[in-house]
C-alpha cells in the first residue's frame, strides 16, 4: 500500500547522497561507483527522491536537455519499501516533470524492471540498429 504521506522531491538539498551512494555500489548497473561519481551525476541530473515519515526510500535520475531527449538512470526503491507502488509513483513523477514531459524521446536501461517500464509506454527500442555506445574498458 502506497505510503499515505509519500512525497516526491527534486529539491538537491533533501537528499541522502550516503543512501544513495550506499544503494546504487551494490546494484548491478553501478556496482563500484565512486562517491564522487555519484556526487557528479547527482550535481549534473533532474533528481527525484521519495520520501516517507521523513526518510529517503527511493531514488531516479532523468539526464536530459529539456528540449528533446532524456535518460532514466538510478531508479530504486529501497528493498524493504517495494511493492507499495512507490516505483510507479516515482516513474510517474518523472516523466511529468515539466523538463520530461515535452521531450520527443525518454530511454531507460533495465534487466528486471521491464513490467514496471511497460506500464508507462516503454518498450524495445525501435531500430535498435541505429544505436551505438561507446564504453570505456
Amino acid at each position: 500500500m502506497l505510503p499515505a504521506d509519500l512525497e516526491i522531491s527534486t529539491d538537491p538539498a533533501r537528499l541522502d547522497v550516503d543512501l544513495v551512494h550506499a544503494f546504487l555500489t551494490t546494484s548491478y548497473w553501478a556496482a563500484g561507483r565512486l562517491r564522487a561519481v555519484v556526487e557528479r551525476s547527482i550535481a549534473n541530473s533532474i533528481c527525484f527522491g521519495a520520501y516517507t515519515s521523513g526518510r529517503q526510500v527511493a531514488f531516479g535520475r532523468a539526464i536530459t536537455d529539456r528540449a528533446v531527449y532524456a535518460y532514466f538512470a538510478d531508479i530504486f526503491v529501497v528493498p524493504e519499501f517495494r511493492g507499495r507502488g512507490i516505483g510507479k509513483r516515482l516513474v510517474s513523477a518523472m516523466l511529468d516533470h515539466p523538463d520530461v514531459a515535452a521531450v520527443n524521446g525518454v530511454q531507460l536501461r533495465t534487466r528486471d524492471a521491464h513490467g514496471l517500464y511497460a506500464a508507462f509506454g516503454f518498450g524495445p527500442v525501435i531500430n535498435a540498429n541505429e544505436l551505438m555506445a561507446r564504453y570505456r574498458s
